[in-house]
């Protein structure tokens, strides 16, 4: 019998998202459009809170981080989707598959911190409007994004290098579309107790404690909201905080979603499409999302249409 422990593996093979001949020219279509649109969404945003003056308040700066984000995640994954669709065999390189988890779980969960960060900075603008540029100073905004991304590197590496270190077996078939954790861990031939036990316990603690974060910042907003006298600050309140409660719930309602359905013979499928949604739709909906419903995100891109037009003309 062939030992399969001693084979080295130097590739993996992707199992996509559909082994069915007649989608994969309609869902390249689908998914390059969604990645344009992602990509020169988020990119619009970087540009333009770093480029209008009026943009240069705290929430903007998070915002352009959240872009960054989102371009970051959905560039990890996205390119090596579409190009999987056009080609006959599905494959990654042993190095470009740790290259591709590394740089997914740093963005990933940089979103997380950063859409809490996000959320405690509403809750100072509600309840303390008039020391809001005092304690949101421009030092304390680069030291809690710098955290966010210190921490995060630091977990990514532990995953990446504790999970590659270990010895694969001869079977490489991954279970999913691009490399993740968990459907890397199926095909390990050492014992996966150790990082399995990293990965939930982190996994456990970027989720609960981010998550806790946005409920008592929204909470204690709520508070502040419902003892407003006027409806006018009632629904300043409500405007200034909705763009960024919207991204939260279509974000944290995605993860728990595939985090809390009970496993079963379809919960691979179910976490391929909800994958699908937090690494291509997310990123393209939030930069729309903050553009609709954001008066001075708006009135900033109606002002630097016209620029743009007055120079061309």
């Amino acid at each position: 019998m062939e030992n399969h422990s001693l084979t080295v593996v130097n590739e993996f093979i992707l199992m996509g998202i559909t082994d069915i001949p007649e989608l994969q020219a309609p869902l390249f279509a689908l998914f390059l459009m969604i990645y344009v649109i992602s990509v020169m969404g988020n990119l619009g945003m970087i540009i333009l809170t770093k480029l209008d003056s009026r943009l240069q308040t705290p929430m903007y700066f998070f915002l352009r981080h959240l872009a960054v984000m989102d371009l970051g995640y959905s560039t990890t994954v996205g390119p090596k989707m579409l190009v999987n669709f056009i080609v006959d065999k599905n494959t990654i390189s042993y190095y470009f598959c740790a290259t591709q988890l590394a740089f997914f779980i740093v963005f990933i969960s940089s979103e997380l911190f950063i859409l809490s960060v996000m959320s405690y900075d509403r809750y100072v603008a509600v309840c303390n409007p008039l020391l809001y540029m005092v304690i949101m100073s421009k030092r304390v905004c680069q030291v809690l994004v710098a955290i966010c991304y210190l921490y995060c590197t630091f977990i990514s590496l532990l995953v990446t290098i504790k999970l590659f270190t270990l010895s694969f077996c001869g079977y490489n078939v991954i279970s999913h579309f691009y490399c993740d954790g968990l459907p890397l861990l199926p095909l390990l031939c050492s014992s996966t107790h150790e990082i399995e036990l990293i990965i939930l316990i982190f996994a456990a603690f970027d989720l609960i404690s981010s998550l806790l974060i946005v409920l008592v910042s929204y909470l204690l907003i709520l508070v502040a909201i419902l003892r407003m006298n006027s409806a006018e600050g009632r629904h300043k309140a409500f405007s200034t905080c909705g763009a960024h409660l919207t991204v939260v719930l279509v974000f944290y309602g995605t993860l728990l979603f595939m985090y809390v359905q009970p496993k079963s013979s379809q919960s691979s499928d179910i976490d391929k499409v909800a994958s699908i949604f937090y690494t291509l739709v997310i990123p393209m909906l939030n930069p729309l999302i903050y553009s609709l419903r954001n008066k001075d995100a708006k009135y900033a891109i109606q002002r630097t249409w016209n620029n743009l037009c007055n120079i061309i003309i």
